[in-house]
């Protein structure tokens, strides 16, 4: 069953331990218009009653608002060009510039997740899509990913 984009805001949020106000706080960086209430129904589960599918424009929005809320407003952003697909790579990407991570860390959260890649399947996944050893991030793949990230950031907590 592929991912959802509930379950990818869902478990960034749970990762990163984000409120609700800091959710909103990214969305309205971007200058999205999100509600209080539209967003715990995106954030219940499937099952809850309430329930709203995020869709791939909220998602895509809330990773660019996540840039802009961890590490301010860059004086080189181009200017928004045309819609451009959110893939599971470029969720990758947008995460690992939001959280400034490094090779080293991207090495780690993987591992964490029980993900196993060598340095050219890592860096494979942030190739741009053209580029021979571009290699597409699956769902699982991309699951195992936020999965090390909430253990990643827990372990951080343990440690402060």
């Amino acid at each position: 069953m592929p991912m959802q984009t509930n379950d990818i805001l869902f478990k960034i949020q749970k990762a990163l331990g984000l409120t609700h106000e800091e959710i909103l706080q990214a969305y309205n960086l971007m200058e999205y218009s999100m509600e209080s209430s539209h967003l715990d129904a995106l954030l219940r589960r499937r099952q809850d009653k309430g329930f709203l599918p995020c869709s791939y424009e909220e998602l895509g929005v809330f990773l660019d608002g996540l840039i802009l809320l961890k590490r301010g407003v860059s004086t080189h952003t181009k200017a928004p060009q045309e819609a451009i697909e959110l893939t599971n790579n470029l969720i990758l990407k947008k995460l690992r510039i939001a959280l400034e991570l490094k090779e080293p860390e991207t090495e780690i959260i993987f591992a964490l997740g029980e993900a196993e890649l060598t340095k050219q399947q890592l860096a494979s996944l942030f190739r741009k899509e053209r580029h021979k050893n571009f290699k597409y991030c699956p769902d699982t793949l991309l699951m195992m990913f936020l999965d090390g990230l909430d253990e990643f950031y827990f372990v951080g907590e343990i440690e402060s």
